[in-house]
């Protein structure tokens, strides 16, 4: 069985069809936008294809219409073919497929299916190959997105949780290495959704950047950068904000954190422009609720019991602001990965208004959008509203393509709305350098070569870009490409004082790099400075420079480009025209060596 399993998981991928050249991949970002390889806008307008990750109950029972949640939902009683061309008539031009870990080792084949025979004999990877292949051929991009661990229906206490509840992150991190090699060859495989609805279990929190075991903000960058850097450095990698913390009883702390703490920790991959994050919104949750009912239930509002105005502004607070505020460390696109609702809604119920008034919000933030679900899991609608297509065991599909329902002008307004189209033009990149409980080495140049400053934590900026700012005593740096790009083959690391120019920084200890070189990097133990990283080689700088010191207040230029790296804490910055030369600091008690000053010279 070993050696089975083995061979059907090295086994490839099959290959996509030829499809339409409408668009080109693969997809990276520019700003708040994603844009396809010809630097065209390319919105996410999504659905979810929902059953490969699974859909039980949880009692052993499972979803009618489907093969025990082992393939999306529809290929027993539809054509894939068939289905496909219905989302493309629905106006989606990508599509989000869970999958699970469980899934990838199931061996098992799935069910026989009449509508679709070349299924027969394959496991639900192999099903999963087809799908995508399927999808991919007829022009769609596809989302890779690891719903769940086991193969079940989310989101209970359950074991699915978090990306390491039911398994090590190891485990998670290498099935999603294998994920991303087996559809390299794919373009139009285009994305890595890490993990979905990160949330509680019983007894604890996952976290943004505490440092520990449950810290979703690492495990996201780690596995993020180890995707890009070692299976597949096209993809998109798609980072969901936490779903849920605290225990959700009146009298106890708890909430939806979702992309709040982005604004204070923002991820740098290994390589800029494949950032995304995502968030998810029903009407039933709310800022404060889970969406459970009976007990733990909160006297908190769920969304749908907002007015217009008050939910437009929580949705910005708690997730549209990072991609409605341009030129920050955080800037980048959000895409509502999930929203739906039950088209058996009673007509003047707040879960219609609540659908129509997010859609509204949709259209006005030009956002990336997905739907759930593609496709219904009860034969029809009146069984359960939710997807936009249903397939009877007969294979006769209906939905909003075949029957509208009251979403079906919504749903025509999202897809239908002008939002930015087009060509979309380069942008400055600030981004931030984090190495608070370890090394943060964006730089993939550095990947692999010998450790500069052993024992101590190692920054670095991702390649392309130089460093611009630090903090007084966070040790954060920010690093920007604004007004060109910096290239090097070659570095050197500066552990004394032996190439400072002048006395810029009077009583204080400085590092500087060579006159032809410009800081992008550093390492601290503790709080203290360690070491400074200069890439050498670039063009010599006639300024002499200034000093800006920070060490008791923020001196940063106007506007703050970049934004606040190191929230509550003091911080220096050259301005988007000059790089950072050197650092400053001195070793009086209670400065414990943090950096004071920076010496920034204009560039040549």
């Amino acid at each position: 069985m070993r050696i089975i399993l083995a061979l059907l998981l090295l086994a490839p991928a099959v290959a996509a069809a030829p499809a339409a050249p409408d668009w080109t991949g693969p997809l990276s970002t520019r700003g708040r936008y994603i844009v396809d390889a010809d630097g065209d806008r390319f919105q996410l307008r999504s659905a979810n294809w929902h059953g490969a990750s699974g859909t039980s109950n949880g009692d052993g029972t499972h979803h009618a219409g489907e093969d025990s949640g082992r393939m999306p939902l529809g290929l027993d009683r539809a054509p894939l073919a068939s289905i496909v061309d219905g989302f493309r008539q629905l106006g989606l031009n990508s599509v989000r497929l869970p999958f699970s870990n469980e899934m990838i080792r199931d061996a098992t084949p799935v069910a026989d299916s009449a509508a679709n025979p070349q299924l027969h004999g394959l496991t639900p990877l192999q099903v999963y190959d087809q799908v995508v292949a399927g999808l991919t051929g007829a022009g769609l991009a596809v989302i890779l997105n690891n719903h769940t661990t086991t193969t079940k229906w989310c989101c209970g206490v359950d074991g699915n949780e978090r990306w390491n509840t039911a398994q090590t992150e190891q485990q998670w991190a290498d099935d999603w290495l294998f994920m991303a090699r087996r559809y390299r060859d794919n373009p139009r495989v285009v994305g890595a959704d890490l993990y979905n609805e990160v949330r509680r279990n019983v007894l604890d929190d996952p976290n943004w950047g505490s440092g520990d075991g449950h810290d979703w903000f690492a495990a996201s960058q780690r596995t993020g950068d180890r995707i890009l850097a070692e299976a597949n450095p096209n993809l998109l990698i798609i980072v969901e904000g936490i779903n849920w913390t605290g225990i959700p009883v009146d009298g106890f702390a708890h909430e939806r954190p979702t992309l709040k703490p982005v604004r204070t920790l923002s991820h740098t991959l290994v390589r800029s422009g494949k950032l995304v994050y995502s968030a998810h919104f029903y009407d039933y949750t709310g800022p404060n609720h889970s969406g459970a009912t009976g007990i733990g239930e909160t006297s908190d509002p769920r969304y749908r019991d907002l007015s217009p105005a008050d939910l437009a502004a929580v949705v910005n607070r708690d997730a549209l602001y990072v991609a409605g505020e341009p030129g920050n460390h955080f800037t980048a696109p959000v895409w509502i990965s999930e929203f739906g609702v039950d088209g058996n809604a009673a007509p003047g119920s707040a879960q219609r208004a609540w659908f129509e008034n997010f859609v509204d919000l949709l259209i006005r933030a030009d956002a990336d959008f997905a739907y759930w679900p593609a496709v219904g899991w009860a034969e029809t609608r009146a069984a359960n509203g939710w997807g936009l297509l249903f397939f009877d065991a007969a294979g006769h599909r209906s939905g909003l393509l075949d029957d509208p329902d009251w979403r079906s002008a919504a749903w025509q307004r999202l897809l239908g709305a002008t939002g930015r189209s087009g060509h979309v033009d380069p942008v400055p990149v600030h981004s931030m350098l984090s190495p608070d409980h370890g090394d943060f080495i964006a730089s993939l140049q550095m990947r692999g070569r010998p450790d500069w400053d052993s024992g101590a934590r190692k920054a670095a900026c991702p390649d392309g870009q130089r460093l611009i700012g630090l903090s007084h005593n966070q040790n954060r740096g920010l690093c920007t490409d604004t007004a060109g790009a910096t290239t090097w083959t070659s570095y050197q690391v500066v552990t004394d004082e032996r190439y400072v120019s002048r006395d810029w920084a009077s009583g204080y200890t400085k590092f500087e790099c060579p006159a032809a070189a410009r800081l992008i990097g550093y390492a601290v133990r503790g709080a203290a400075m360690s070491s400074a990283l200069c890439a050498t080689g670039q063009p010599a700088s006639a300024d002499a420079g200034r000093t800006v010191w920070f060490d008791r207040g923020d001196n940063r230029p106007a506007g703050n480009p970049g934004g606040d790296f190191a929230t509550g804490r003091y911080k220096g910055q050259c301005a988007d025209d000059e790089y950072v030369a050197g650092i400053a600091w001195t070793g009086r008690i209670g400065s414990a060596r943090t950096p004071d000053a920076l010496l920034c010279r204009k560039l040549s």
